[in-house]
C-alpha cells in the first residue's frame, strides 16, 4: 500500500506539467491527484488525454492556491501527501527520501526537499523557509550557488509549498490551508500553526527537486504577488501571534514594513505594497468581526513553544540582516 499521494495544484501549467508528471512516474508508482484551478491554456486537457492514471479534479474557475490544495487534501487517503508545484521536476529518490525522514519522528509535520533552480541547477531556489521578527519570510540560500550549501538535514521554521511532504493526521489538529490567503505565505502560516501545536518542520537534502519558479504569476515581483503578499504578511502576524507578542515585536515589525515600503517604491510598486498592507489590516478586521474565527487561540500549555518561537524570530532577524 502506498504511503504517499502526490498532490499538484495546476493553473495554466501546460509548459511544465508533462515534464513534472513524467519525472514522478520515473520516481515510482505513486498515486497522483491534480486539482486544476480553471486553467484556460489546455493543460487540463493535456493531463486528461496523456495521463489517464492521474486523478484530475477540474474546478470551474481559479479559486486560489489554498482552496485548490484543500480540495486535493480532502481526497487524499494515504499517510503522507507530497505537495508539488506544477513547474517542477523530481529526482528519482526525492519522494522516498522524504518518506524516510517523516518516518524517523512522529512529531514531524512537514519535510521539504532541496529545491534547485530548474533553469540553472547550480543555484539554490529554496532550502527551507525562515520567518523573522521583521515580519519577513525568506528562503534559505535563494539564488546562491548550491555547491556545499545546506547539505545536511536540518530543522526549519516552515517548509516551502513548492515541494513539501505533510503528515495527513496533523491536519486534524491544526487545520488545513487557510483560504483567506488565496496564495502566498500560506505555507508559512501552516508551518507556524504546526510549531505552536508542538510539531516540527524539517529540511531533507536527500530529496532534490528542480523548480522553474513564478511560472503562474510571471515574475518574482509583480503587482498581483506584491499586493497579496503584503496583505498576507499582516494577516499572518494577526493570526499566529498573541497580542503581547505583537506588542513585543512591534518595533521590529514597523522597521520591517518601512524597509519593504522603501524597497517597493524603488521598484515602482510602492502604492501596490501600501495598498496591500491596508487590505491586510481590513482582512484582520473582518476576522475580528467574525469572532476571531481564524486566529490561533492562545493556550497556556503552549507558552514554552511561543517563547521558543520568539527566540527563533530574533535569531532569524540576525540571519536575514547578515545574509
Amino acid at each position: 500500500m502506498h504511503k504517499t499521494t502526490v498532490l499538484i495544484p495546476n493553473y495554466n501549467g501546460k509548459d511544465y506539467i508533462a515534464a513534472c508528471l513524467d519525472s514522478i512516474a520515473a520516481a515510482g508508482d505513486y498515486p497522483v491527484i491534480i486539482v486544476d484551478n480553471g486553467s484556460c491554456d489546455g493543460s487540463a486537457e493535456l493531463i486528461a488525454s496523456r495521463y489517464p492514471g492521474v486523478r484530475l479534479i477540474r474546478l470551474p474557475e481559479n479559486t486560489g492556491f489554498c482552496h485548490g490544495v484543500n480540495v486535493g487534501l480532502e481526497k487524499t487517503e494515504t499517510d503522507y501527501v507530497f505537495l508539488l508545484n506544477n513547474d517542477t521536476t523530481v529526482s528519482p529518490s526525492a519522494i522516498e527520501a522524504l518518506e524516510n525522514r517523516m518516518g524517523s519522528d512522529s512529531r514531524i509535520f512537514s519535510a521539504q526537499s532541496r529545491i534547485l533552480s530548474l533553469k540553472d541547477p547550480e543555484l539554490i531556489d529554496d532550502c527551507g523557509d525562515l520567518y523573522c521578527a521583521l515580519g519577513w519570510a525568506f528562503a534559505r540560500g535563494k539564488g546562491k550557488p548550491a555547491n556545499g550549501r545546506y547539505t545536511a538535514p536540518d530543522s526549519v521554521f516552515a517548509c516551502c509549498g513548492a515541494a513539501v511532504m505533510y503528515r495527513m493526521s496533523v491536519f486534524g489538529d491544526i487545520g488545513y490551508f487557510d483560504e483567506e490567503h488565496f496564495a502566498y505565505l500560506e505555507d508559512i502560516d501552516l508551518g507556524y500553526r504546526a510549531r505552536i501545536g508542538g510539531y516540527t518542520n524539517v529540511y531533507e537534502p536527500g530529496s532534490v527537486i528542480y523548480h522553474a519558479g513564478s511560472a503562474t504569476s510571471g515574475s518574482r515581483y509583480n503587482r498581483f504577488k506584491v499586493d497579496l503578499s503584503a496583505q498576507n504578511s499582516i494577516y499572518l502576524i494577526y493570526k499566529n501571534m498573541p497580542v503581547p507578542q505583537i506588542i513585543l515585536n512591534l518595533p521590529f515589525l514597523l522597521a520591517g514594513f518601512a524597509i519593504k515600503t522603501f524597497f517597493f517604491i524603488l521598484k515602482g510598486m510602492g502604492f501596490t505594497y501600501i495598498r496591500g498592507l491596508l487590505r491586510g489590516f481590513a482582512k484582520c478586521g473582518r476576522d475580528m468581526g467574525n469572532g476571531h474565527r481564524h486566529k490561533v487561540s492562545f493556550e497556556m500549555k503552549n507558552l514554552f513553544r511561543y517563547i521558543v518561537i520568539q527566540l527563533e524570530l530574533w535569531i532569524n532577524t540576525v540571519r536575514r540582516i547578515g545574509a
